[in-house]
């Protein structure tokens, strides 16, 4: 298994995260949504993560206060599901962090009670990370129930 190695996304990048994001329809499925994120790449902090030199996964981080912070976006094409490239964004994103004196990182992610089994997935994994489903709320996401997990750091 080859290590992935994460750089700061430099200008131009962001259509790397739009390939990567389209690459998951069962995740990103929504235009709207997937164009915000895109965006959203150019205006926050994002990582990205390369295998053999190409754009394999990315994550986008948010700080709301100086103790908390949120995983905004993070995405690994499908190829590299398991391979560790989101374990590996999600340890960079969490040493990053705390170097920062964040306490606590929260996620949210499609609720448990619209069923889904690419989500379901999805929160397998942050579980296995450490991360405690906190609360889910309908109507955050019109149509989409969002769960809230969060991370003692």
């Amino acid at each position: 298994m080859a290590t992935a190695c994460i750089e700061r996304l430099r200008p131009g990048e962001p259509a790397d995260c739009e390939r990567i994001l389209r690459s998951l329809p069962e995740w990103f499925g929504i235009e709207s949504s997937l164009r915000q994120y895109v965006e959203d790449c150019s205006r926050l902090p994002t990582w990205l993560a390369r295998m053999n030199g190409a754009g394999a996964g990315f994550i986008t981080l948010r700080r709301h206060f100086p103790g908390a912070a949120e995983i905004h976006c993070i995405a690994v094409q499908p190829q590299h599901h398991r391979c560790g490239v989101g374990r590996a964004l999600l340890g960079f994103a969490e040493d990053h962090f705390r170097g920062a004196g964040v306490r606590f990182l929260q996620v949210k992610t499609l609720g448990p009670s619209r069923p889904s089994e690419p989500y379901e997935r999805t929160r397998r994994f942050y579980e296995a990370e450490g991360f405690t489903a906190l609360e889910e709320f309908p109507t955050l996401w019109p149509g989409n129930p969002a769960l809230q997990m969060v991370k003692a750091l």
